[in-house]
């Protein structure tokens, strides 16, 4: 009864989200508490909540500041030469800013941290997106998979928690990887290009350039912008990058390191208090609506953790599963493994669920690291950036200016054909 219930509540949510029948805020909060006091958990459910929230609190103040943050930088012309020379190298060729951002954030993503990646990469593009007139779907899309494809590294998420849920070696776990990671990189380049040719094709379907057209197809002038002195670029290029080397490097917390960096730089370009209300008041609503979000991504969770119902989810998708099928549980789990990462969280999946399907695999005298291989083939690799389950989701919608059921229906056919084709290569080479 439980896990149904924990399965009704995801896909209701889901269901709202995806079909515009209700806002992500509402259908975030509305459904778990409803579901919560149907279980009978009454004054609880406020507890489950505040856990929740709690435990989201640092991700959804530090988009808060990351996003007055980079406003501020874009708006003191940081992002401008890199714009005009991503421009410039393009030549206005969609194909190759699509190809571009994929490289870009397959670099950036280095670090194995969605949320830094996202707050790197897109920031820096969404400009150029706009100024050629690419959607800026196709923007979210391309990093959503080329950061997914990403977080196979070793030091990624996904796979610290397979290793550790099996106990072996993450190296081990990650080198039988590599040529599929390598496959997942080379798929995700060749969908950009195709996502970028057609994207061409809508901008450019009878002549004019692309630069003289919106996404609507309307023309438009690109306005110069005033450039900063070259000291103070200087100064607002190596506060960026200190910022970034302190939150990558761990040294504080990426909630800190923000913060501060925003006092400095409104400091360093906006020295008087007018100018400085007025950057809040100008970038203040997209950041905060976003960060409501985030509170209510919070409490769902919390709902879904302290109730119970991810771990009943959890056993009773293990315990269906059927004995004579066994042998086949790593194949089974690598084609469903990205929609998975829309039901559970990383932490109840690979904790919860892989154990058990490892110890039912072994049964049949499946190693388990195949079984975890084939989990990392989506299972919040691939799955991560369009799951609800995720904040870095919504910090990907949010930095991208498009909504949550905007990003799902455009980049999870793209998501699902990249774990497709991983899983496709690993059967292929015998890796599970």
């Amino acid at each position: 009864m439980l896990s149904l219930i924990g399965f009704i509540t995801i896909i209701a949510v889901l269901a709202l989200i995806m079909s515009k029948k209700a806002s992500p805020f509402v259908a975030l909060l509305a459904v778990p508490v409803v579901a919560s006091l149907v279980l009978g958990n009454g004054v609880d459910t406020a507890g489950f909540m505040e856990e929740g929230i709690i435990r989201i609190a640092p991700v959804a103040v530090m988009f808060v500041f990351a996003i007055l943050y980079f406003s501020l930088m874009n708006e003191a012309g940081l992002f401008d030469p890199l714009v005009d020379w991503v421009v410039r190298f393009s030549g206005n060729d969609p194909r190759k800013v699509c190809v571009g951002t994929a490289i870009l954030t397959a670099c950036a993503h280095m670090d194995g941290s969605g949320a830094s990646t996202f707050l790197i990469v897109i920031p820096a593009l969404l400009p150029v997106y706009d100024r050629i007139g690419i959607d800026r779907k196709v923007l979210a899309c391309v990093v959503a998979m080329a950061a997914g494809v990403g977080n196979l590294l070793p030091w990624g998420g996904p796979t610290i928690r397979a290793a550790a849920a099996i106990d072996v070696s993450v190296i081990e776990l990650y080198l039988a990887l590599l040529p599929v990671h390598a496959a997942g990189l080379l798929f995700v380049l060749a969908s950009a290009y195709w996502l970028g040719a057609r994207e061409s094709r809508r901008l450019n379907p009878v002549g004019p350039s692309v630069d003289e057209r919106t996404e609507s197809g309307q023309s438009r002038e690109v306005e110069p912008t005033a450039r900063p002195s070259s000291i103070l670029y200087a100064a607002n290029l190596a506060l960026t990058v200190a910022v970034i080397a302190l939150m990558v490097s761990a040294v504080l917390e990426p909630v800190i390191a923000f913060a501060l960096g925003l006092v400095v730089a409104m400091l360093i370009n906006f020295p008087k208090v007018e100018d400085q209300k007025s950057l809040v008041e100008r970038h203040s609503q997209p950041a905060l609506t976003m960060a409501t979000i985030l509170f209510a991504a919070g409490a769902f969770t919390g709902i879904l953790s302290g109730t119970g119902m991810l771990d009943a989810m959890a056993s009773s998708t293990a315990n269906a599963i059927p004995d004579s099928l066994g042998s086949h549980i790593p194949s089974m789990l690598a084609v469903v493994s990205m929609p998975l990462s829309f039901l559970f969280d990383p932490d109840s999946f690979y904790f919860g669920i892989l154990p058990v399907l490892s110890g039912a695999a072994g049964e049949f005298g499946v190693a388990p690291e195949q079984v975890a291989r084939a989990a990392l083939m989506g299972q919040m690799t691939t799955g991560f950036p369009v799951s609800p389950l995720t904040p870095a989701t919504f910090l990907l919608v949010g930095l991208s200016r498009i909504s949550l059921s905007d990003h799902q229906r455009f980049s999870i056919p793209f998501l699902f054909a990249t774990s497709l084709v991983m899983s496709l290569v690993a059967m292929l080479l015998g890796i599970f």
